[in-house]
């Protein structure tokens, strides 16, 4: 039976690789997969998923205005797919999380989606807060902050080095950027003491 899972973490856990390797084991098993990725994350380059540790698979984008259960029954127009895979999950909205619980149920393919819980406000991206309220399956990827805990946040540093508290929600960036942190080091760091 079909299912819609979401697997989230914060910065740096290595969901995109998980991803990789769950598809990478569809495909060694003779099936085919659909990966696909937000169109407004190009930092590995268009219709790239890739990992910090090198490796990286080619990807179908979507944007905000892309009806999701679409673009999945159109794959399967084209053969069949063991699996839809769908990476920076955090970016969907929540309409379209909803299209991807149809295409769940009524087309019958799983769909595995990877992305951030939270933002660097301690908030939830409406596409992560839609998943966390429809998805089948549910597991956390686990990264851990600085001082060994395990790390829920994630903070924002300017252009200085320093803890952004305001701004908009979606800036793209990597390690220079964003630095993954157990609550009580967010706060710390946020200046929430």
């Amino acid at each position: 039976m079909a299912k819609l899972y979401f697997h989230y973490s914060t910065m740096n856990a290595g969901k995109s690789t998980l991803l990789l390797q769950a598809s990478h084991n569809y495909r060694e098993g003779g099936m085919a997969t659909f990966l696909m990725t937000a169109q407004m994350d190009d930092r590995a380059g268009h219709g790239q998923i890739a990992s910090r540790i090198g490796i990286a698979e080619p990807a179908a984008t979507f944007a905000l205005q892309d009806d999701m259960y679409q673009m999945v029954q159109a794959r399967l127009a084209q053969g069949a797919v063991a699996c839809v895979f769908v990476d920076e999950a955090q970016f969907l909205t929540k309409a379209q999380v909803w299209q991807l619980a149809r295409a769940v149920d009524d087309l019958g393919v799983p769909v595995m989606c990877y992305g951030l819980r939270v933002d660097f406000q301690g908030n939830l991206f409406p596409g992560s807060a839609a998943l966390l309220a429809w998805a089948d399956e549910m597991r956390e990827v686990r990264t851990i902050c600085h001082c060994g805990r395990k790390a829920t946040m994630v903070v924002r540093k300017g252009p200085d080095g320093r803890v952004l508290r305001e701004g908009e929600q979606v800036v793209i960036g990597g390690n220079d950027t964003y630095q993954s942190l157990c609550r009580r080091h967010w706060r710390a760091a946020t200046g929430d003491l």
